[in-house]
């Protein structure tokens, strides 16, 4: 690393409100929840056909209780850690020595997002595994396009830029992950309302936390992107996967 500040694009203070609003959220029945469930999914597929059996695992997010569970019942010592309880992603890690290192929808609002990818490859075990996953680059297109339209010819930063899979290559070369695999896949959502998709934001904490934020929509503003969504719309996420090992030699 060259020791240069990363640009301020996300505001720490409104990351911290913005998980904190969505863990409240989570505690109501019937929250959404479905991106953090479809993470979990994937990642138990992966450390299937990898057969990693993790003794010591990291989980970095809003980790569904069915996730922990089935690791637990595999063996797994598990520690918990979120980044609106105090966890720190771009700062060196309090522990090391971990198995596996998940993290699931955090790392997408970070400032120095390869510093920590770096501080989790150091605090992995030698031979441990790495996997991030996050909302990336081709996400929430209608709701992109109705902004936009709304906007008109002074378009303002409403929405987050995102990693795609060619950043999350260099990205994961440049923290010294060890056998990178990179890669994307859609969740498909359909919405009745424009209030539906919102809610569902506000509950997995995706909602702006851009450290210079666009002027909230008008009224007008508001009804524009309303009429966009219609009687209901398909949404679409898409959820980029980082994952990588630290080498198991010394000379990694």
């Amino acid at each position: 690393m060259t020791g240069q500040t990363p640009p301020q694009i996300f505001a720490p203070q409104r990351r911290l409100a913005v998980r904190r609003r969505a863990l409240a959220l989570q505690a109501r029945p019937g929250a959404a929840d479905y991106l953090m469930a479809d993470m979990a999914e994937d990642l138990i597929e992966r450390l299937g056909f990898l057969r990693h059996e993790p003794k010591r695992a990291l989980l970095i997010g809003m980790v569904p209780d069915g996730l922990v569970a089935q690791l637990r019942a595999q063996g797994a010592n598990v520690t918990l850690a979120e980044p609106a309880s105090g966890f720190a992603e771009e700062e060196p890690f309090p522990e090391s020595g971990f198995d596996l290192i998940a993290s699931l929808g955090t790392l997408d609002t970070v400032n120095d997002l390869p510093g920590a990818l770096i501080h989790i490859r150091n605090a992995l075990a030698p031979g441990g595994l790495a996997i991030a996953s996050f909302v990336g680059a081709g996400s929430l297109p209608a709701l992109r396009a109705a902004m936009l339209e709304a906007d008109g010819d002074r378009p303002a930063p409403r929405m987050h830029p995102a990693v795609d899979v060619r950043a999350g290559g260099q990205l994961l070369q440049r923290a010294g992950w060890a056998d990178p695999v990179i890669d994307s896949r859609p969740l498909d959502v359909r919405f009745r309302h424009l209030s539906s998709l919102i809610d569902d934001l506000r509950s997995q904490a995706l909602t702006n936390v851009l450290n210079h934020p666009g002027p909230p929509l008008g009224k007008r503003q508001f009804s524009t992107v309303e009429e966009q969504f219609g009687r209901g719309i398909v949404e679409r996420f898409e959820i980029v996967t980082l994952s990588g090992w630290r080498p198991s030699t010394s000379s990694g």
